[in-house]
Protein backbone atom coordinates (compact mmCIF):
# COMPACT_ATOMS: atom_id res chain seq x y z
CA UNK A 1 0.00 0.00 0.00
CA UNK A 2 1.59 3.38 -0.94
CA UNK A 3 2.31 5.90 1.21
CA UNK A 4 2.26 9.48 0.52
CA UNK A 5 5.32 11.95 1.06
CA UNK A 6 6.05 12.95 4.55
CA UNK A 7 7.66 16.43 2.35
CA UNK A 8 7.05 18.50 1.13
CA UNK A 9 3.19 19.26 1.90
CA UNK A 10 1.39 20.06 -1.02
CA UNK A 11 -2.55 19.42 -1.99
CA UNK A 12 -4.02 19.76 -5.53
CA UNK A 13 -7.43 20.04 -6.20
CA UNK A 14 -8.33 19.64 -10.12
CA UNK A 15 -12.11 19.85 -11.38
CA UNK A 16 -13.57 18.72 -8.30
CA UNK A 17 -17.26 17.58 -8.13
CA UNK A 18 -20.07 16.47 -5.42
CA UNK A 19 -23.21 16.50 -5.76
CA UNK A 20 -26.31 15.96 -3.35
CA UNK A 21 -28.99 14.94 -5.32
CA UNK A 22 -28.48 15.90 -8.54
CA UNK A 23 -26.93 19.36 -7.78
CA UNK A 24 -23.58 19.83 -7.94
CA UNK A 25 -21.97 21.32 -4.42
CA UNK A 26 -18.76 21.72 -5.61
CA UNK A 27 -18.75 21.96 -9.78
CA UNK A 28 -15.47 21.47 -11.05
CA UNK A 29 -13.60 23.58 -8.34
CA UNK A 30 -9.52 23.89 -8.17
CA UNK A 31 -6.83 25.10 -5.83
CA UNK A 32 -3.32 24.71 -4.93
CA UNK A 33 -2.50 24.77 -1.34
CA UNK A 34 1.29 24.38 -0.41
CA UNK A 35 3.21 23.74 2.88
CA UNK A 36 3.62 27.11 4.92
CA UNK A 37 -0.20 27.98 4.21
CA UNK A 38 -2.65 28.49 6.50
CA UNK A 39 -5.74 29.53 3.82
CA UNK A 40 -8.80 30.92 5.49
CA UNK A 41 -11.90 29.25 3.55
CA UNK A 42 -14.87 31.30 3.26
CA UNK A 43 -18.34 31.19 2.02
CA UNK A 44 -21.53 31.36 2.19
CA UNK A 45 -23.46 28.88 4.48
CA UNK A 46 -24.95 25.97 2.10
CA UNK A 47 -21.77 26.75 -0.01
CA UNK A 48 -19.71 23.74 0.35
CA UNK A 49 -17.22 24.55 2.73
CA UNK A 50 -17.99 21.70 5.04
CA UNK A 51 -17.99 19.36 1.90
CA UNK A 52 -14.87 20.10 1.03
CA UNK A 53 -13.26 20.04 4.38
CA UNK A 54 -14.70 16.29 4.42
CA UNK A 55 -13.56 14.99 1.12
CA UNK A 56 -10.00 16.68 1.86
CA UNK A 57 -9.99 14.76 5.45
CA UNK A 58 -11.36 11.38 3.65
CA UNK A 59 -14.45 11.42 5.42
CA UNK A 60 -16.20 11.57 1.62
CA UNK A 61 -15.88 10.99 -1.59
CA UNK A 62 -15.99 12.88 -4.72
CA UNK A 63 -17.57 12.00 -8.42
CA UNK A 64 -15.29 13.38 -9.87
CA UNK A 65 -11.60 15.27 -10.28
CA UNK A 66 -8.40 14.82 -9.24
CA UNK A 67 -7.02 15.12 -5.77
CA UNK A 68 -3.58 14.35 -4.99
CA UNK A 69 -1.32 14.95 -1.43
CA UNK A 70 1.91 15.21 -1.39
CA UNK A 71 2.40 14.25 -5.22
CA UNK A 72 -0.06 11.14 -4.55
CA UNK A 73 -3.37 9.96 -6.04
CA UNK A 74 -6.05 10.58 -3.06
CA UNK A 75 -6.82 7.49 -1.02
CA UNK A 76 -8.25 7.06 1.91
CA UNK A 77 -5.09 5.06 3.30
CA UNK A 78 -4.36 4.97 7.12
CA UNK A 79 -0.59 6.25 6.19
CA UNK A 80 -3.22 9.75 4.86
CA UNK A 81 -5.28 9.56 7.79
CA UNK A 82 -2.09 9.79 10.10
CA UNK A 83 -1.06 12.88 8.46
CA UNK A 84 -4.25 14.65 8.72
CA UNK A 85 -5.82 16.33 11.72
CA UNK A 86 -9.73 17.38 11.46
CA UNK A 87 -12.43 18.97 13.46
CA UNK A 88 -16.12 18.99 11.83
CA UNK A 89 -19.02 19.78 13.58
CA UNK A 90 -19.68 16.91 15.87
CA UNK A 91 -17.05 16.60 18.80
CA UNK A 92 -16.91 12.32 18.06
CA UNK A 93 -16.08 11.51 21.85
CA UNK A 94 -16.93 8.82 23.41
CA UNK A 95 -19.08 10.33 26.11
CA UNK A 96 -19.33 7.90 28.92
CA UNK A 97 -15.07 7.76 28.24
CA UNK A 98 -12.92 10.72 30.52
CA UNK A 99 -11.02 13.14 27.99
CA UNK A 100 -7.93 11.33 28.75
CA UNK A 101 -9.17 8.16 27.80
CA UNK A 102 -10.78 9.12 24.91
CA UNK A 103 -7.38 10.85 23.72
CA UNK A 104 -5.39 7.40 24.20
CA UNK A 105 -8.29 5.64 21.66
CA UNK A 106 -7.30 8.08 19.37
CA UNK A 107 -3.44 8.25 20.33
CA UNK A 108 -3.87 3.80 19.43
CA UNK A 109 -5.48 4.98 15.93
CA UNK A 110 -2.86 7.34 14.87
CA UNK A 111 0.23 5.28 16.30
CA UNK A 112 1.42 7.69 18.64
CA UNK A 113 5.61 7.30 19.55
CA UNK A 114 4.57 8.46 22.92
CA UNK A 115 1.06 8.76 23.51
CA UNK A 116 1.07 9.09 27.32
CA UNK A 117 3.54 12.10 26.89
CA UNK A 118 1.28 13.27 23.33
CA UNK A 119 -1.85 13.23 25.57
CA UNK A 120 -0.70 15.12 28.27
CA UNK A 121 1.14 18.30 25.98
CA UNK A 122 -2.24 18.18 23.79
CA UNK A 123 -4.30 18.53 26.99
CA UNK A 124 -1.99 20.89 28.96
CA UNK A 125 -2.21 23.06 25.73
CA UNK A 126 -6.33 22.94 25.37
CA UNK A 127 -6.54 23.48 29.20
CA UNK A 128 -7.79 20.80 30.42
CA UNK A 129 -5.22 19.03 32.79
CA UNK A 130 -7.57 19.62 35.24
CA UNK A 131 -10.74 18.17 33.53
CA UNK A 132 -8.81 15.05 32.12
CA UNK A 133 -10.06 12.77 33.91
CA UNK A 134 -13.76 13.52 34.00
CA UNK A 135 -16.57 11.99 31.53
CA UNK A 136 -16.61 14.01 28.06
CA UNK A 137 -20.79 14.24 28.95
CA UNK A 138 -19.84 16.44 31.60
CA UNK A 139 -18.43 18.88 29.69
CA UNK A 140 -19.97 21.81 28.52
CA UNK A 141 -19.82 22.58 24.64
CA UNK A 142 -16.76 25.06 24.64
CA UNK A 143 -14.89 22.47 26.53
CA UNK A 144 -15.78 19.44 23.97
CA UNK A 145 -14.55 22.10 21.55
CA UNK A 146 -11.32 22.85 23.20
CA UNK A 147 -11.21 18.76 23.30
CA UNK A 148 -11.41 18.26 19.86
CA UNK A 149 -9.01 21.07 19.25
CA UNK A 150 -6.45 18.46 21.45
CA UNK A 151 -7.30 15.41 19.50
CA UNK A 152 -6.85 16.60 16.22
CA UNK A 153 -3.02 18.33 16.85
CA UNK A 154 -2.36 14.99 19.34
CA UNK A 155 -0.33 13.55 16.45
CA UNK A 156 1.20 16.66 14.91
CA UNK A 157 -0.34 16.28 11.78
CA UNK A 158 1.11 18.10 8.73
CA UNK A 159 -2.68 18.82 7.36
CA UNK A 160 -4.75 20.29 9.52
CA UNK A 161 -8.35 21.14 8.84
CA UNK A 162 -10.51 22.81 10.66
CA UNK A 163 -14.57 23.37 9.83
CA UNK A 164 -15.44 26.32 12.32
CA UNK A 165 -12.97 25.68 15.32
CA UNK A 166 -14.35 28.99 17.31
CA UNK A 167 -17.83 27.87 17.74
CA UNK A 168 -18.51 27.05 21.78
CA UNK A 169 -15.31 28.52 22.64
CA UNK A 170 -15.67 31.55 25.26
CA UNK A 171 -13.28 34.91 24.54
CA UNK A 172 -10.47 33.28 26.50
CA UNK A 173 -10.70 30.14 24.88
CA UNK A 174 -10.26 31.62 21.56
CA UNK A 175 -7.45 33.73 22.30
CA UNK A 176 -5.72 30.56 23.54
CA UNK A 177 -6.79 28.88 19.98
CA UNK A 178 -5.37 32.37 18.57
CA UNK A 179 -2.01 32.23 19.86
CA UNK A 180 -1.96 27.88 19.20
CA UNK A 181 -2.34 28.53 15.91
CA UNK A 182 0.36 31.31 15.57
CA UNK A 183 2.19 28.50 16.69
CA UNK A 184 1.20 25.43 14.55
CA UNK A 185 2.26 27.77 11.31
CA UNK A 186 5.01 25.68 10.00
CA UNK A 187 6.59 25.59 6.27
CA UNK A 188 5.77 21.96 6.40
CA UNK A 189 2.61 22.40 7.62
CA UNK A 190 -0.97 23.22 5.60
CA UNK A 191 -3.72 24.76 7.88
CA UNK A 192 -7.21 25.02 5.99
CA UNK A 193 -9.99 26.33 8.19
CA UNK A 194 -13.21 27.67 7.55
CA UNK A 195 -14.84 30.39 9.39
CA UNK A 196 -18.14 32.19 9.58
CA UNK A 197 -16.07 35.21 10.87
CA UNK A 198 -12.84 35.39 9.72
CA UNK A 199 -11.24 38.87 10.33
CA UNK A 200 -9.79 37.84 13.49
CA UNK A 201 -7.97 35.40 11.34
CA UNK A 202 -6.70 38.04 9.28
CA UNK A 203 -3.36 38.45 11.48
CA UNK A 204 -2.63 34.94 11.53
CA UNK A 205 -3.38 33.45 8.13
CA UNK A 206 -0.93 33.63 4.79
CA UNK A 207 -4.02 32.86 2.44
CA UNK A 208 -7.68 32.84 2.03
CA UNK A 209 -10.03 31.54 -0.25
CA UNK A 210 -13.27 32.21 -1.22
CA UNK A 211 -15.48 29.54 -1.90
CA UNK A 212 -18.47 30.76 -4.06
CA UNK A 213 -21.01 28.58 -6.90
CA UNK A 214 -19.47 25.58 -6.48
CA UNK A 215 -15.60 27.30 -6.99
CA UNK A 216 -12.75 28.70 -5.74
CA UNK A 217 -13.18 32.39 -7.07
CA UNK A 218 -10.35 34.02 -4.88
CA UNK A 219 -7.09 32.41 -3.57
CA UNK A 220 -4.99 34.78 -2.58
CA UNK A 221 -2.06 36.32 -0.02
CA UNK A 222 -3.84 37.86 3.03
CA UNK A 223 -1.05 41.00 1.94
CA UNK A 224 -2.63 41.32 -1.53
CA UNK A 225 -6.48 41.32 -0.12
CA UNK A 226 -6.85 45.01 -1.37
CA UNK A 227 -6.44 43.48 -4.84
CA UNK A 228 -9.68 41.69 -4.53
CA UNK A 229 -12.26 44.32 -3.77
CA UNK A 230 -15.36 41.87 -3.91
CA UNK A 231 -13.55 39.55 -1.62
CA UNK A 232 -13.23 42.35 0.72
CA UNK A 233 -16.63 44.04 0.65
CA UNK A 234 -18.08 40.30 1.42
CA UNK A 235 -15.39 40.16 4.38
CA UNK A 236 -17.03 43.34 5.69
CA UNK A 237 -20.70 42.20 5.12
CA UNK A 238 -19.74 38.97 7.92
CA UNK A 239 -18.23 41.28 10.03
Amino acid sequence: MPEPHSDPARIVLAGLVKRYHNRPVLDHLSLSLEGGQFCILVGANGAGKTTLLRILATLTRPDEGEIQFFGEAWEPFPALREKIGYIGHKPMFYLDLTAAENLHHYARLYHCDDPSEQIQTALHAAGLQNDQHKPVRTFSRGMQQRLSIARALLHEPEILLFDEPYTGLDQPAAQTLDRRLRDLRSPKRIILMSAHRPQRLLTIATHIAWLQNGIISHHLPVAELHTAPALQDYLQETA
